[in-house]
């Protein structure tokens, strides 16, 4: 199995960028969907990686459990 990762960036200016690496497809969308929520909904710029165009083999459901 591959490595998924998440990185999450919060600048200075209170500007948050999220990273997903090593998942296939558009699943990264639904991935991250919670934690887009979670910081008010509003997305300022969406680029999506050469992942983003494979396609899964198996797919799994995922699930963010964000703690505060």
């Amino acid at each position: 199995m591959d490595i998924q990762e998440i990185e999450i960036t919060i600048n200075k200016q209170g500007q948050v960028e999220v990273h997903v690496r090593g998942v296939k497809g558009k699943a990264c969308l639904e991935l991250t969907r919670a934690l887009e929520e979670a910081l008010g909904g509003e997305v300022i710029l969406r680029e999506m990686t050469p992942e983003a165009d494979e396609t899964m083999d198996n797919p799994l459901d995922h699930q963010l459990d964000l703690r505060t």
